[in-house]
Formats: C-alpha cells, structure tokens, sequence
C-alpha cells in the first residue's frame, strides 16, 4: 500500500502532531508522515517528532522579509521531502494566497469549535458565553479565508454544568486527537470528498 506522504506544521507542544504520529505507527494507516516542521524555534512538539524518528526543520518566521519570504522557504522544505498532504497542528500563522493556492485541496487543519460556529480564537469562552449545549472540534480543508474550508469532520463534545473554558478546552483536546487521526485517514485514502464535492460526514462522535 502506498502510504501518503504527510508533513506537519507546529508553533508549540504540538499534541495533535503527536495524535497523528501515533496513528501513522501503524504500517496499515493510509498516511505517512515525512516531516514536522515549526516555525517557532524550540518548539516542544519538535523533540516529540524527534524522538518518533521523524525529521524535523525549524523555520523561523521571524525576520524572513515578509510573510511570503517566509512561506515560500516553507513550500520548498516541503517540496525537497516529498510533502503530499500537509496537516496544520496549532500552526499560528495566518497564511498567505501563495502557499494556501499551492496546496490547495491538500491542506487540513483542525480548529476548536463546531464550524461555522465560533472561528478563530477563544472559542471555548466564546461557545460559553452564547449558551450552547455543544462544543467540539472539525478538520477542514484550509482556504485563503481562515476558518471557513470545506468541512471534512467534525465532533461534537457536551458542555457540562460548570464547565470552564480551560475544562471543555481539556474535554475538546481528547476529540481533537481522535477526530485529527481519522479525519487525515479518510483524506489520504480517497474517502473524504474534495473540496467542492461535499463534507464528509462525521467520522468520530465521543460517547456523551
């Protein structure tokens, strides 16, 4: 089985690079990953993927000339190791129209909340203060526009009586690293949809 070729991109701890790292373990999982690469330097998660066996690259965003300086360094270290599909996993960078238009439709991230509801940051204060019922997390294809990709799946998490923003962040974490492994799985198999065609449906729903 040809296994697809994955990097993947950290700013910190890197605990979904982890999550996916354990699922690609198994020789029958349909991704590979090839690479882990940070733009902050010493960045936690990078002696998780060293320790994995994984190679790793730091690429400093600061003092590169600009954003694009910085991504189009980026494109070739993924370029250079082969890089198929690319996974953003707490990667704090907004990214440009060059390199979200050159992997487009091979670019996945994974954000805190129930898409469309609650882009961007503090989602788990946010989904507290409307009164919701659910939290979450998705995987989505990444567009020029943040947050708003086609949707590949989504899990949802309850929020509990009492609940805090640090204690539904925790309960979310726990979906996020299985959703993110599945997620990449239907993606690098030919079984998710391509951008365009339609969301996936759920691929993981925690037990409530």
């Amino acid at each position: 089985m040809k296994r697809v070729r994955t990097a993947v991109l950290i700013s910190g701890r890197g605990s979904n690079m982890k999550a996916l790292l354990d699922a690609a373990k198994d020789p029958a999982y349909p991704a590979e990953i090839v690479l882990v690469v940070a733009n902050v330097p010493g960045a936690g998660g990078l002696d998780i993927a060293r320790a994995a066996g994984i190679d790793t690259a730091t690429i400093d965003h600061r003092g590169k000339g600009g954003r694009e300086a910085f991504e189009r360094e980026l494109h070739a270290r993924l370029l250079e190791a082969g890089t198929e599909l690319v996974c953003l996993a707490g990667f704090m960078r907004l990214l440009t129209p060059f390199f979200v238009d050159a992997w487009a439709g091979k670019m996945l991230n994974i954000h805190p909340s129930l898409l469309p509801a609650f882009p961007g940051l503090d989602t788990h204060q946010r989904a507290l203060d409307a009164g919701v019922k659910f939290g979450g997390c998705t995987v989505h294809f990444v567009t020029s526009e943040m947050d708003v990709g086609p949707i590949v799946a989504q899990a949802a998490v309850p929020i509990l009586p009492g609940d805090d923003a640090p204690t539904l962040a925790a309960r979310v974490l726990i979906a996020e690293h299985k959703l993110y492994p599945a997620a990449l799985a239907a993606v690098a198999s030919g079984k998710a949809p391509q951008p365009g065609a339609g969301a996936l449906p759920t691929v993981y729903n925690p037990p409530l």
